[in-house]
């Protein structure tokens, strides 16, 4: 299972629109030479080897041991801790950037995160947070109403699904200053979000939402239309930066 997840994750990664997000994300951090940065739910390590090379002094926290251990047989010399966003183990005003990708969506309480990120960040330091909003997979189908519930339904199972919509409240909430926000949206025609759209469907037939019969003529129809170029998935990637005061 995790084999299967952490390949699912690094085809992610290596799709041009990810490599874009991830150097704008480096980029509004100020990453260079002699900073320090703390990637948040850092995964198998991708931006901190990246951060690395970039002459970062990169830590990687993530709270899953098995995407630390992959981690660091990738990235032997760098700096990867199991914990969790909640409880950074890092000393106050420790690091000059703070990112996370994908993390407060899986959060209870964003809130409680970003307090810590404050904690750990040095005045001035800045911090940034990517990830989509769930309930915004914009999904071309013969059945748009069936659609919508889909993705809604698939949404209602993630922790905190508008998570991406509230960085910039949360934030301001937060106290951090300078705050900005931006949309990417990356658009994907192959068959290669195939199994992503299946995933849906999957998910929302297990809650209930819609029928197995339903599931599986929607996955029907995204898969002859992956076969015949017409398959069509836009996905808004939110990006918001702000500085610590």
């Amino acid at each position: 299972m995790i084999k299967n997840l952490i390949a699912a994750l690094d085809a992610a990664d290596d799709m041009p629109e990810a490599v874009r997000l991830r150097t704008a994300s480096y980029d509004l951090l100020h990453a260079g030479p002699g900073s320090s940065i703390v990637d948040v739910g850092c995964g198998t390590g991708r931006a901190v080897a990246e951060l690395a090379g970039r002459g970062v002094h990169a830590t990687g926290v993530d709270p899953n041991e098995q995407m630390i251990a992959v981690a660091r047989d990738r990235a032997p010399e760098a700096d990867f801790r199991i914990a969790s966003a909640e409880a950074l183990p890092l000393p106050d005003a420790s690091v000059n950037g703070y990112r996370a990708d994908k993390v407060f969506h899986e959060l209870p309480d964003p809130a409680k995160a970003l307090a810590e990120a404050r904690r750990v960040l040095t005045p001035g330091g800045r911090i940034v947070l990517l990830g989509q909003d769930w309930d915004t997979f914009v999904i071309d189908s013969d059945t748009p109403s069936l659609t919508r519930t889909i993705v809604h339904a698939r949404a209602d199972l993630v922790t905190s699904p508008r998570a991406a919509r509230r960085y910039r409240n949360l934030l301001l909430d937060a106290g951090f200053h300078d705050v900005r926000s931006e949309v990417r949206t990356g658009v994907f025609t192959d068959a290669s979000l195939s199994p992503l759209l299946t995933g849906l469907a999957e998910a929302a037939r297990t809650t209930g939402a819609i029928t197995a019969a339903q599931a599986d003529a929607w996955i029907a129809d995204q898969h002859a239309r992956a076969a015949t170029d017409r398959l069509y998935l836009a996905l808004p990637i939110f990006i918001t930066s702000a500085t610590a005061p």
